[in-house]
C-alpha cells in the first residue's frame, strides 16, 4: 500500500486543479469551489481509512501479547 496511495492522492489532486482552473476560466467559480472541496473530501477520506487500518494494526499487534 506504500507509494501507490501517493500516486492516487497527486493523481486526484491534479485532476481537481486542473478541472477547477478550466471552470475558473469559464467564470464558474462557485463550481470550482465546490470541485475542490469535493476532491479534498475524498483524500480526507482516504487518509481516514488508512488511519483506521493502522489503529486495527495496533490493535491486533497489543492483543498478542
Amino acid at each position: 500500500m506504500g507509494i501507490e496511495i501517493i500516486f492516487k492522492i497527486a493523481g486526484i489532486g491534479i485532476i481537481i486543479a486542473v478541472v477547477a482552473q478550466i471552470l475558473k476560466q469559464a467564470g464558474k467559480e462557485e463550481i470550482a469551489t465546490l470541485c475542490t472541496l469535493a476532491g479534498l473530501i475524498v483524500v480526507l477520506l482516504m487518509v481516514i481509512d488508512m488511519i483506521s487500518e493502522l489503529f486495527s494494526s495496533v490493535q491486533n499487534l497489543f492483543y498478542l501479547y
